[in-house]
């Protein structure tokens, strides 16, 4: 148990007039200074819905403009178009009169809960949460990062490998992730969930750096999740300075709850 603030508190915003929100990037969630990319993803997406009457996120693309840092927030909306079931919602996020993200994403009012008709893979196999080891900030360097301690995570084989004798040579991370207090994954938090794991290029021998994430884009498949994630993340091009990472995130039943690709820059050694 943790009497730290919950998710839903460190996305938190308020109304504050038309077509704009307040509210503040909680401490903990940076890298290096710099507030993590899916967590503030997280939070203009949950400004987005609030001015949709709560429609749920279905699609969010974000574009990383400046880095962010803890403080204070201002967050913008608009609603490109709002129909019966779909919205389309513009929202960008500035500290000190400058914009840090740019943001448009899919909302619906009715998600669904339509059968699967088609799955082409599988989840990665992990063992039992409870005999993978936890993964916590680091007291003596800046990896792993403070933000680590904003969640439970536990290391799967390839990034327990990677912790245990360096990389691998495969930019390959998996993992199990779910909040504190048992407090369940809304769509929200699977956002952020998205980009919480260590970058797979570590595990492929490139610099442990900060690797700025350019754009995230995030499907999802689930509204509501109690309990752990099954976390997959995977790289399979380094090209011109730049990186792709494809997220898979599955539920303890083996259900896929959301899907990520983002762009990133290669870090530079520290």
């Amino acid at each position: 148990m943790t009497d730290e603030p919950s998710f839903t508190e460190a996305t938190a915003v308020a109304a504050a007039g038309s077509g704009q929100w307040s509210g503040a990037f909680a401490p903990g969630w940076d890298i290096l200074g710099n507030t993590n990319g899916g967590y503030t993803l997280a939070v203009a997406s949950r400004a987005a819905s609030a001015s949709e009457d709560g429609r749920l996120p279905v699609s969010v693309t974000g574009h990383f403009v400046r880095r962010a840092r803890t403080g204070p927030i201002t967050v913008r909306t608009e609603t490109v178009r709002s129909g019966r079931r779909f919205s389309v919602v513009r929202s960008d996020i500035s500290q000190d009169g400058a914009v840090v993200l740019a943001t448009i994403g899919t909302y619906s009012a009715d998600p669904g809960t339509a059968e699967t008709l088609l799955a082409d893979a599988t989840p990665v196999d992990l063992p039992p949460p409870e005999k993978c080891e936890r993964v916590t900030s680091s007291k003596t360097g800046p990896f792993p990062p403070p933000s680590m301690d904003r969640f439970e995570m536990r290391a799967g084989p390839n990034l327990a490998r990677m912790a245990a004798e360096g990389p691998t040579g495969q930019a390959r991370i998996d993992g199990w992730l779910r909040l504190h207090n048992n407090e369940p994954f809304d769509a929200h938090a699977l956002i952020m969930a998205t980009d919480a794991f260590p970058p797979t290029a570590f595990n492929a021998g490139l610099p442990v750096g900060w690797t700025p994430t350019l754009e995230l884009t995030v499907h999802l498949r689930a509204t509501r999740v109690v309990g752990w994630l099954k976390c997959e993340y995977t790289t399979r091009f380094v090209s011109g300075g730049y990186l792709e990472e494809d997220g898979l995130i599955w539920d303890e039943n083996d259900n896929l709850v959301a899907q990520s690709r983002q762009l990133a820059l290669v870090s530079q050694p520290q």
